[in-house]
């Protein structure tokens, strides 16, 4: 059961880095939004043993909080 959580997680770590390399081009406020959502759908996934509403929701309250950040 634990090699599978590990395993879900570093599939989640490296789709993160993936995406954040797309993230080149993009404004401050824009990068810093993505970095949010995507630290928040990780701990989101964590926290809730990865469920889906509990990495959703993680996402959206730190993409929110990113968002808010640079602003």
């Amino acid at each position: 059961m634990n090699n599978i959580r590990n395993s879900r997680f570093s599939i989640l770590a490296i789709t993160l880095s993936v995406a954040l390399a797309g993230c080149a081009g993009m404004s401050s406020q824009g990068q810093s939004t993505a970095i949010g959502a995507g630290a928040g759908a990780i701990g989101g996934a964590v926290l809730t043993g990865g469920s889906a509403a509990g990495t959703i929701g993680g996402a959206v309250v730190g993409g929110v909080i990113g968002h808010e950040i640079k602003k």
